[in-house]
């Protein structure tokens, strides 16, 4: 069964439903830097940025790996939304850097992988410390999340998926192999997680077909 991460909220109903059925947060480096109790992952607040039309916020990452990185359970490496091979070049330097420190000697980072991206142009990247995380826009995550799994699986790696606010989309990730997927729907209404988890769970036939299996 997937591993599911709720973007972090302070709603206390939504944390109970979210820890009465085992689901972790994803801690944004542009929001509050608070765990509320949850195992949790580290996001570098590109999609905040990319959302507001702002660069990269070197300091509120910084501020949020020194805080919350050493106990996460992955941290996904700076990128450029939809950047291509821009990102992973910038994600490479930003790799180099954190594998560097001390206190992250044990950490697991997941690269962005965005549209344009091919294998081969990660493959040496990844292994058992350095993961992938499925980003890009809908149409090319849905139609290549099976390969990104392949190919972090066959290097020992996890492969999470970014974004996934359906039961639908949660079925096709179960589907195409994925380890762990995240999103912000649960976060904000309570009576929405029932559908998703039960998603989670219960993977249907549907969603095998639809990946070809």
């Amino acid at each position: 069964m997937m591993l599911a991460y709720a973007s972090r909220t302070g709603t206390r109903r939504n944390l109970a439903a979210l820890r009465a059925a085992g689901w972790r947060l994803m801690i944004s480096a542009r929001g509050a830097l608070r765990t509320e109790g949850f195992r949790y992952a580290l996001d570098n607040g590109a999609w905040t940025a990319f959302q507001r039309g702002e660069p990269f916020d070197t300091a509120a990452f910084e501020r949020a790996v020194a805080r919350l990185g050493p106990d996460a359970d992955w941290i996904v490496v700076p990128d450029i939304v939809m950047g291509g091979l821009a990102s992973l070049r910038f994600s490479r330097r930003w790799l180099h850097r954190l594998r560097q420190r001390r206190a992250l000697r044990e950490t697991t980072f997941l690269i962005a992988v965005q549209n344009d991206m091919e294998p081969r142009h990660v493959r040496r990247l990844v292994g058992p410390r350095t993961g992938i995380f499925v980003g890009g826009n809908t149409p090319w995550k849905l139609t290549t999340m099976a390969m990104w799994a392949r190919l972090a699986h066959d290097h020992g790696a996890i492969c999470h998926v970014g974004r996934v606010n359906s039961a639908r989309r949660i079925r096709l990730c179960a589907a195409a192999g994925a380890d762990s997927f995240d999103g912000s729907g649960v976060s904000r209404f309570a009576s929405a997680l029932p559908p998703l988890d039960l998603a989670r769970r219960q993977p249907d036939i549907e969603a095998w077909l639809a990946a070809g299996r």
